[in-house]
């Protein structure tokens, strides 16, 4: 694990001192990556609602017949075997 080094002010010093010491967190550094955690899933939550709302308005949804998710299968097969053994091609 490598180390990042920040400078902050006083007051906001002040201010993750006392939140490390009164939520339980160990150290600086778990409150940080705590910190990081919570915006990496803020960030993938907002992607997520992105794909679904271009989901959402593109278009009229059609049925999907049991031929399309076979063909769907597949292709998620081969894309998984392409994957595990890159030099097949």
């Amino acid at each position: 694990m490598k180390s990042i080094n920040i400078s902050l002010p006083d007051s906001m010093r002040a201010y993750v001192e006392e939140i490390v010491a009164t939520e339980g967190y160990s150290t600086l550094s778990e409150y940080f990556r705590e910190l990081v955690r919570q915006d990496q899933k803020r960030k993938a939550t907002e992607r997520l609602e992105t794909l679904l709302l271009e989901g959402l308005e593109s278009g009229t949804a059609t049925a999907i017949a049991p031929q399309d998710w076979q063909d769907i299968r597949a292709a998620v097969r081969e894309r998984l075997a392409k994957r595990s053994n890159p030099t097949q091609e």
